[in-house]
This record gives structure tokens, C-alpha cells and sequence, in this order.
């Protein structure tokens, strides 16, 4: 996600928290261009290197928000406005921060 440029990128530990995964990844686009090739990055690298596809995909590009759910590992991807909004770290706070990329 660095890679495609993903802003303020935030690896969460939610295993004490919630019992329906162990991570959150939460990770800004700044344009609807960059949000489908950040997905389409993420499922074609995780599909070759790793050999897992997502359970599902929620959400569109030009939505502003999207959801990729690999079971234990759920990524976030928003656009700065709904990011914002939604405030998941404000949500998750009590999770501890693994990796926090700005």
C-alpha cells in the first residue's frame, strides 16, 4: 500500500477487542483512481504471492470507502472525507497500534 502511495496507514491489533478478526488495516486514497488500484494491487499481490483471495469485497472506488475481508485481516481503504467521518482509530482505540505509516 506504501508503494501506491496509501496515506496514514494503520495496522490495528483488535484481537482483545473484537472476536470477528485480529486486524484492521486503515489506509487513505486520495482519489477514486488511486482507491481501485490500491485494491486491485492488494487482491492480485495477496492472490500470487500468498495464494489467499478475500471473502469479500464491499464497496466501490468511487464510494470513498472499501472494505476487503480476508477473515482474520479486514483492510480499510477511505477517502480523506470519509475517513475523517468514520473515525475508526477514534472507534478502535483501545486496540493496540502495530504499524503506523503517515
Amino acid at each position: 500500500m506504501e508503494e501506491k502511495q496509501a496515506q496514514d496507514i494503520l495496522l490495528l491489533d483488535i484481537r482483545k477487542q473484537a472476536p470477528f478478526a485480529d486486524y484492521f488495516v486503515i489506509a487513505t486514497a486520495t482519489s477514486e483512481r488511486q482507491s481501485k488500484s490500491l485494491v486491485d494491487t492488494l487482491v492480485d499481490t495477496l492472490r500470487q504471492k500468498a495464494r489467499i483471495r478475500p471473502l469479500f469485497i464491499e464497496g466501490e472506488s468511487y464510494s470513498g470507502w472499501q472494505l476487503l475481508d480476508y477473515g482474520q485481516v479486514i483492510v480499510h481503504i477511505f477517502s480523506p472525507e470519509l475517513r475523517d467521518y468514520y473515525r475508526l482509530e477514534e472507534l478502535w482505540r483501545e486496540a493496540r497500534v502495530v504499524v503506523h505509516l503517515q
